[in-house]
């Protein structure tokens, strides 16, 4: 039995430092891509001035890539993200400023492009959306809640019988016992 014991807390202990050592790898690997040192962004992109750099990794940021929709052009290692990081690093370089490259990013692409599409009438439902789901979601709950409740105190109560059926079910019970 003390054999058993040993060889559990053996392979325990294995296991604990193979998941320790799991997470310390993930916890690395995430850290060493992080927005700085992205790996899409290929080493022939990278402008030679650190603040234009800076800029343009800023707005790479903002920029959505159209064909992966969910990540920036700065994460994305698609073609026509590389193509638009070029765009952008162009644009900062002929002397425009930030909001000049994403204006020009917009007029050719539209609005979609951005990651945070600005507060406005046409993008209403999607700024607003999530909260009117949120408030549908807790007055559901809160309905289903107070119904379930009304339903139990009746069931307990006994009030969810007329006095016939009550008499019924008494007469029932009564023969079923009798």
């Amino acid at each position: 039995m003390a054999q058993f014991w040993q060889t559990g807390l053996r392979r325990l202990t294995i296991r604990t430092v193979s998941c320790w050592l799991a997470v310390l790898l993930l916890a690395v690997s995430v850290s060493v891509g992080g927005p700085q040192n992205s790996w899409a962004v290929q080493p022939d992109e990278i402008l030679a001035d650190q603040k234009l750099e800076a800029r343009a990794r800023v707005l790479s940021a903002e920029l959505r890539c159209l064909v992966c929709q969910n990540q920036s052009i700065d994460d994305s290692d698609a073609p026509l993200a590389r193509d638009l990081r070029l765009l952008v690093r162009e644009r900062l370089k002929e002397g425009d400023t930030n909001s000049q490259v994403l204006d020009f990013v917009v007029q050719r692409y539209g609005e979609f492009v951005l990651l945070k599409p600005p507060f406005g009438m046409h993008t209403l439902i999607l700024w607003l959306g999530p909260v009117f789901v949120l408030l549908g979601a807790i007055w559901l709950a809160r309905t289903t809640i107070l119904s379930r409740r009304t339903t139990v105190e009746a069931t307990t109560t006994g009030t969810g019988l007329s006095e016939a059926e009550q008499s019924r079910l008494d007469a029932l019970v009564n023969e079923r016992d009798g």
